[in-house]
């Protein structure tokens, strides 16, 4: 795959935090709690969690391959990548796409299958075999080698083999390994692969927004995690509007393990507002979790080992006494080809709003799903606007498909320095290509060895994918965030800015 290096701005959660509370106080927000009231922040999380790395460009062990397609032969590198877990820890990784671009700098976010170009894929089960008996979960190579007749093999001619054996199940790839031990042990390892099914996520939460009424418990929220305990940290927000993170009966937790429910205990009076909690946990990621590109064309890559990693996750909370009480998420649904926004209204009236320019109401106590279309590779920007001019941005880049038949281009290593999403078009609430499906869902209550790998080996990256686009930067006015690893969206009052003074 080739390789584009892009530099990442580094913030620490407490400079997000002192950023949030900077602008108006407030937390990522999606709407108003009424007409009358000051505008309600909530936000509008993508993610349900788990582990976030960074791409350095670093592969510990590869060798030579060669792509055939159109006639044509062109040599590429197979092999191992290293990224470095945001929090502490390191992963190790392979790409999924032999035709795909990386960028260095880049920053992943675990995912599920269904959130990834491994959607409806009939034989991802088979590329998580793959790595769970090869290198590097397999380290003893001597082993390895004789159990698939291949000779002596390093870690460069073993990772490359692997490399070949997952591209030609991810894609369908005719893709060769140079060395004839690696071409050994990619035929043995996609000759016996069998089907397993995917692993659980590191960490993640069932629902990413919540709305209630103020002088109660408003969730729950459902843990979902491989570590033996997960740490609940409430945003300075919440601990500035005395908002608590309980369990059904309301009692305090700092703590839950998997399968664990929290709540957001909301005094009685409260003004209406929001408030989130950060999960944190301290565990292996399970081989054949997906990581995709955050906010960037990029090369898909599949989890080959980990060490002990930081996971993260976020869930907010939006409460009012009176009216509607909104609550904005969104998932990337590959399968529907589109992004999938939720509005939860948990207040006693309707909450009139638009996507991406479209009118829908969900009524009190309900919920509405919207697809919005999104073409591959493209950068959306999608508008959900309320009732009184506040505006929630959810934006990223739709990344669903292996191979080059979405515009993908060119072989080789690039550079680039710019990182982020192309601004917003004129004259428009989403992006190209991104339109409110005519059949909208609603429902109820939703939510690096040289060694015999030769002169291929000392490539300085994999070359096997076309270039992307070189997004700009967000700016402060779009107000992208992250808290607890969710991605989240900055309100952007339009009106009463006394109002909203008021509530800080």
């Amino acid at each position: 795959m080739s390789s584009e290096t892009r530099r990442w701005p580094a913030r620490s959660a407490a400079a997000v935090l002192a950023w949030v509370l900077a602008l108006a106080g407030a937390v990522s927000a999606a709407g108003a709690a009424s007409a009358a009231d000051a505008a309600v922040a909530a936000e509008a999380p993508q993610h349900s969690g788990g582990v976030s790395a960074v791409l350095g460009g670093e592969m510990p062990a590869r060798s030579g391959a060669h792509l055939k397609k159109g006639g044509t032969s062109t040599p590429v590198t197979a092999g191992l990548y290293e990224m470095k877990v945001d929090g502490g820890g390191t992963v190790q990784t392979y790409c999924v796409d032999a035709e795909a671009a990386t960028v260095n700098g880049a920053k992943y976010r675990e995912v599920s299958w269904s959130e990834s170009s491994l959607q409806r894929n009939r034989n991802a089960g088979r590329i998580r075999w793959i790595l769970q008996n090869s290198y590097p979960q397999v380290d003893d190579l001597a082993a390895l080698a004789e159990k698939a007749g291949t000779g002596t093999l390093d870690p460069g001619l073993a990772a490359a083999g692997t490399q070949v054996a997952i591209w030609r199940y991810s894609g369908g790839t005719d893709v060769t390994a140079d060395h004839p031990a690696a071409a050994k042990l990619a035929d043995y390892l996609y000759k016996n692969a069998e089907d397993l099914a995917e692993p659980k996520a590191s960490l993640s939460l069932d629902t990413l927004a919540v709305s209630g009424r103020s002088g109660g418990r408003i969730g729950p929220v459902t843990v979902r995690t491989t570590a033996d305990s997960v740490t609940l940290t409430p945003t300075a927000e919440a601990v500035a509007r005395n908002i608590r993170i309980v369990d059904k009966a309301g009692k305090p937790l700092t703590t839950l393990g998997n399968g664990g429910q929290l709540y957001f205990g909301v005094p009685a009076g409260a003004r209406a507002g929001a408030a989130g909690v950060t999960a944190t946990a301290n565990t292996q990621v399970p081989v054949g979790r997906v990581f995709t590109g955050d906010r960037v064309r990029t090369q898909t890559m599949i989890l080959a080992g980990s060490s002990r990693s930081t996971a993260t996750a976020g869930a907010v909370a939006v409460w009012a006494d009176k009216g509607a009480a909104p609550a904005v998420s969104a998932r990337k649904n590959c399968a529907k080809g589109g992004v999938e926004i939720t509005v939860t209204n948990r207040g006693d009236a309707p909450y009139a709003f638009r996507i991406a320019g479209a009118p829908h109401t969900v009524k009190p106590n309900a919920s509405e799903t919207v697809l919005v279309k999104v073409a591959e590779d493209q950068a959306y920007r999608i508008a959900v606007d309320g009732p009184d001019g506040s505006s929630t941005t959810v934006s990223g880049v739709f990344d669903c498909r292996t191979g080059d038949s979405a515009g993908r281009d060119g072989l080789g290593t690039k550079d680039a320095t710019a990182a982020g999403l192309p601004p917003s078009p004129s004259g428009t609430s989403g992006t190209p290509g991104t339109t409110a499906a005519p059949g909208a869902s609603s429902g109820g209550s939703g939510p690096g060895s040289g060694g015999p790998g030769g002169p291929a080996a000392d490539r300085d990256l994999a070359s096997t994918g076309g270039s992307g686009s070189t997004p700009t930067a967000v700016g402060v006015g779009a107000g992208l965030v992250v808290v607890g690893g969710a991605t989240v969206f900055l309100l952007r009052r339009r009106r009463n800015a006394a109002a909203g003074a008021a509530d800080e």
